[in-house]
């Protein structure tokens, strides 16, 4: 038995078998020996390892520059912000599972955001409008670039037919299904939604965010890592509760950053304009020439004024952050950084102080005119008048005013926390509404409907609101295009008001110019009257729905005395346009106060500003210069707004308000408001009458009160129409222009016009007696003549200012009217600001600026732009001590400067321009100080200010703050100045 084992394991040893057994328990070993190694002993060395493998490359955002004024004051800068980012960093199986875990981590952060007070970040597209639906807030390209991002296509037209003319109300359906973003709740269980922590519904409104977020996300979800902004500038509390509970938010997390502050906002804004996040547009542009394609869809750009001149400069270059983080997004270790380079500052010649004293002093003698024209009644008749100068504004027209302006919310009446008194207005139009609806379907769709010049005045207002605003305007169903304006219904209906509302669309109907399948898609078998009763219904839905009827509604009311000067008070205080004073409501409600005496008196105490009420006047600008170099030293239009709700995260209810308010605060009256710059202009026309040789520096020219040379007449404004009479009879040049001599200055455009014989001023006639245009007088060659006068002052092109502005434009026929700044002259306020300019140093023109020097963020100067001249008024100096001599008897008898004149001098000229017999002229200043030795030059216009003193007005003012002649708080009162409300023609 032993020796058979023995030979047994002789023969094993010695077999191949063997060999192979004992080599694969060594290879066994070792690799049991290294999986130990590598998994208990270097396991977590190894896992990190692999991890780190996941390579992460940022952006590191530049700091944007800063704007100081002329004296280092900050006016736009950064501040240090907290945003919250949210980056997929699941993984899912399904489509399902994507969307379940997505939309219920969007809106448990929601959530905690606005549980916080604060708001999340949507720059989207649709929006929910006032009828309570979706509706698209771009057009054109913006809106046609948003439609193409959100279906994934890199041209806009790659777009299908069905994507690019869907409504908001389709595309949110659309994105709404499980094949987006499962947003509609109903296709989930509801042990899904309570695993995923989603409600059981969304509102419209969170349906409207969620979808926002999601999209925002998409649009990085092509770049790996890629974090999307879901929250900008959050309370320090809520940056607690986020990072408190991170682990609860996978993807979520909080990133420093800087927002865009803005110091005197409401002062500054029209110039320094605002930033926002780039259009679709702005992006094609900034990517364009020479962009190298450095700005992306999530970057802020400069939207309007200096932001957008100086975006290059002020933006400064991104740098790059290379990491290495795990599965879960967090950073293990980092590998290289590029450091970003922060954008050039920008110094301003603008002086703040003066910037916001001159707006202030501007508002106080706008509230002023508009207080003193104030009566208290129901309408004013214009037809009434004889002259513009007795143009009143009834206290219903400020009534009206505040619900017009949007300054009261109508919206507001009907909501769930509106006061006693909102609800008891608000109950109160709904039955005047549903009345007026009534009425309209009658004038709609009976053949016996009441012909339109036959109506109220009210009812006239609806109908004409039916048809040009819903049916023409607002909806198309009347095509324009179809109808024939040589129509005799057209006319019957258009012009003499002899045919029924009914008429005039059975009428339409049956010539085809009113497309019934807007109203109604099934119109086979529809005839006449049903088609009237269709579109009856049509109308009034859309009525009920649309603000501005709502308007017209609140306005007849008001007037019908439906609504009550005290409710309108009332209102102010329940919306918080008033601050709460429980003694002034009291005294309204019990009647110890008038609607009247409490509205003036907020009025006077610019509770109630002139830019709310946008009755005229309501706007007005002031242009401040440096006669040595052009810069300018304040460039203000009035009224303002706040850039602070503009810029970041844009208030959207702010800029709609903006853009629908009557006073247009998005339009720079300084520099885009052109209007006839009046008597202003004189001294155009005296330069040219001296230096073509019409007219002698000493020179006479006999006013006699009325130019007769050329049809029709034109009255120097010391002539009486009432009385015949009135002229100023012999005057010189430097008399002509102290005085403001019509009839000098109409003799002067003629004479320059004159082919032949200028001193001949006698008038030719025709058979019949009756003045006509001499045989030898051009009006082209005296328009050719001033026109190239006029832009040796500046008149021939844009001042240089970096912030948009109107071109000039000097008249092109009327010589004799032309001259004295009527007929076809418009220039802005910048313009005439730089013309005074160039009269105070005696004739160089400097191109305007804004812009003192740009430095780096280190404060190193690297821009600093000398002076620039536009072109040169080369004028004898006994002809200029003419013109300024005559500039300085403009300051000396003109009362608006009685308080300063004995102990301060200045030179200047009044301008009154009429442009419409049915509104208020404007009033004009332009001026420099003091008259020896000129600092400032400057230019006042308040349109439609009535009379220039209340121009002057203004100037004495600023040059009394600019110089000191009088205590700060004697000029600036913040209240409504004592104003000479006059409209006459005495400049």
């Amino acid at each position: 038995m032993f020796n058979y084992v023995k030979n047994s394991l002789s023969k094993l040893i010695k077999s191949r078998l063997i060999v192979l057994v004992v080599l694969f328990a060594l290879l066994a070993g070792i690799l049991i020996q290294r999986l130990y190694t590598m998994q208990i002993i270097n396991g977590e060395k190894y896992l990190t390892d692999f991890t780190m493998q996941i390579k992460k490359e940022t952006t590191l955002k530049s700091t944007r520059g800063n704007i100081y004024d002329r004296d280092g004051n900050a006016v736009a800068y950064n501040k240090l912000a907290y945003n919250v980012t949210y980056e997929d960093v699941g993984s899912y199986d399904t489509t399902r599972e994507r969307n379940l875990a997505m939309n219920g981590s969007l809106y448990q952060i929601m959530k905690v955001i606005e549980d916080g007070g604060d708001q999340v970040y949507t720059n989207y597209a649709i929006d929910i409008g006032s009828n309570g639906q979706y509706e698209f807030t771009r057009e054109g390209f913006n809106l046609l670039r948003f439609r193409a991002d959100i279906f994934g296509y890199a041209d806009t037209e790659d777009l299908k037919t069905d994507e690019r003319n869907c409504t908001a109300e389709e595309m949110m359906q659309t994105l709404s299904t499980k094949k987006w973003y499962g947003i509609d709740l109903s296709v989930y269980t509801e042990e899904e939604l309570q695993e995923y922590g989603l409600p059981s519904s969304f509102t419209k409104e969170e349906q409207l965010k969620l979808t926002a977020l999601r999209s925002a996300v998409a649009q990085n979800s092509y770049q790996k890592y890629v974090t999307t902004t879901i929250a900008k500038d959050i309370s320090k509390d809520t940056v607690a509760v986020i990072m408190e509970n991170k682990d609860r938010y996978p993807g979520v997390d909080v990133e420093e950053d800087s927002i865009r502050v803005y110091e005197d906002g409401l002062y500054m804004a029209p110039l320094i304009g605002y930033t926002g996040q780039v259009s679709a547009e702005e992006l094609e542009e900034l990517n364009g020439e020479n962009g190298n394609g450095q700005y992306s869809s999530s970057d802020i750009v400069g939207k309007s004024g200096l932001e957008k001149y100086f975006e290059k400069e002020l933006r400064g270059q991104n740098g790059t952050k290379t990491v290495y983080v795990d599965n879960l997004g967090k950073v293990l270790k980092e590998d290289s950084e590029v450091a970003p380079q922060a954008g050039n500052d920008i110094h301003l010649t603008i002086d703040r102080n003066l910037q916001i004293a001159v707006y202030k002093i501007l508002e106080q003698y706008i509230a002023g005119i508009v207080y003193n024209k104030i009566f208290d009644a129901e309408k004013f008749d214009k037809d009434s008048i004889s002259s513009e100068d007795d143009i009143l504004i009834p206290i219903y027209d400020v009534y009206y005013s505040l619900f017009e302006n949007n300054v009261l919310d109508a919206d507001h009446l009907a909501s769930d926390d509106a006061s006693d008194n909102e609800k008891r207005i608000y109950s109160e139009f709904q039955s005047r509404e549903e009345e007026i609806f009534s009425e309209i379907r009658g004038q709609m769709t009976s053949s016996s409907a009441t012909a339109y010049q036959d109506l109220s005045e009210e009812m006239q207002v609806y109908e004409s609101f039916i048809v040009d605003d819903v049916l023409i305007e607002g909806t198309e169903v009347l095509d324009k295009d179809k109808i024939d304006t040589n129509d005799e219904m057209w006319t019957k209906w258009s012009n003499d008001g002899s045919v029924s509302l009914n008429e005039f669309l059975s009428y339409a109907i049956s010539k085809n110019w009113i497309d019934i399948t807007k109203v109604n898609s099934d119109t086979t078998y529809l005839d006449t009257s049903e088609i009237t009763g269709a579109l009856a219904d049509y109308v009034t839905d859309y009525l009920s729905k649309s603000d501005a009827f709502s308007r017209q509604v609140y306005k007849y009311m008001i007037q019908n005395y439906q609504i009550s000067g005290k409710d309108i008070c009332l209102l102010l205080f329940d919306q918080g346009i008033l601050k709460m004073n429980e003694e002034d409501y009291s005294a309204l409600e019990n009647g110890a106060v008038s609607a009247y005496d409490f509205i003036m008196a907020k009025i006077y105490s610019l509770e109630i500003t002139p830019a709310m009420l946008a009755l005229e006047p309501c706007t007005g600008s002031a242009v401040i210069t440096d006669p040595d170099n052009g810069d300018v030293l304040a460039c203000v239009t009035y009224p303002g707004y706040d850039n602070n709700r503009l810029a970041n995260n844009m208030d959207d209810d702010y800029f709609y308000k903006l853009n629908s308010d009557k006073s247009s605060p998005f339009y720079n009256k300084a520099t885009q408001e052109v209007t006839a710059p009046g008597s202003t202009f004189k001294i155009v026309a005296a330069t040219a009458g001296v230096m073509e040789g019409v007219v002698g520096a000493y020179d006479t020219i006999n006013c006699t009160g009325k130019f007769q040379l050329i049809p029709p007449d034109v009255n120097c404004w010391i002539y009486s129409e009432r009385y015949k009479s009135g002229s100023h009879g012999p005057l010189t040049l430097s008399q002509a222009i102290t005085e403001s001599c019509n009839f000098y200055f109409n003799t002067v455009g003629y004479m320059l016009g004159k082919t032949s014989d200028f001193t001949n001023l006698t008038p030719e006639t025709d058979a019949d007696g009756n003045v006509v245009q001499s045989s030898t007088y051009n009006d082209a060659q005296a328009i050719s003549t001033l026109t190239k006068y006029a832009a040796m002052y500046g008149f021939d092109a844009n001042t240089g200012i970096e912030i948009d502005e109107t071109a000039p434009h000097v008249s092109t026929a009327d010589g004799a009217r032309t001259a004295m700044g009527q007929a076809g002259n418009t220039f802005t306020t910048s313009q005439l600001s730089r013309y005074a300019a160039t009269i105070a140093n005696n004739g160089t023109c400097y191109d305007l600026t804004l812009l003192d020097r740009i430095t780096d963020s280190d404060n190193n100067t690297l821009e600093e732009p000398e002076p620039v001249v536009h072109s040169t008024v080369d004028l004898s100096s006994d002809l200029w001590d003419v013109i300024h001599s005559g500039m300085n008897g403009v300051y000396q008898n003109n009362a608006a400067f009685t308080d300063i004149k004995s102990s301060f001098n200045m030179a200047g000229k009044t301008g009154t321009a009429q442009e419409n017999q049915d509104k208020p002229n404007h009033a004009l200043f332009i001026g420099y100080a003091p008259y020896d030795t000129p600092e400032i030059a400057m230019a006042v216009r308040i349109t439609n200010g009535y009379s220039s003193t209340n121009a002057a007005s203004v100037a004495k003012d600023i040059v009394s703050y600019y110089f000191k002649l009088k205590d700060e708080s004697d000029i600036i009162t913040n209240t409504a100045a004592n104003v000479n409300v006059s409209n006459s023609f005495a400049d």
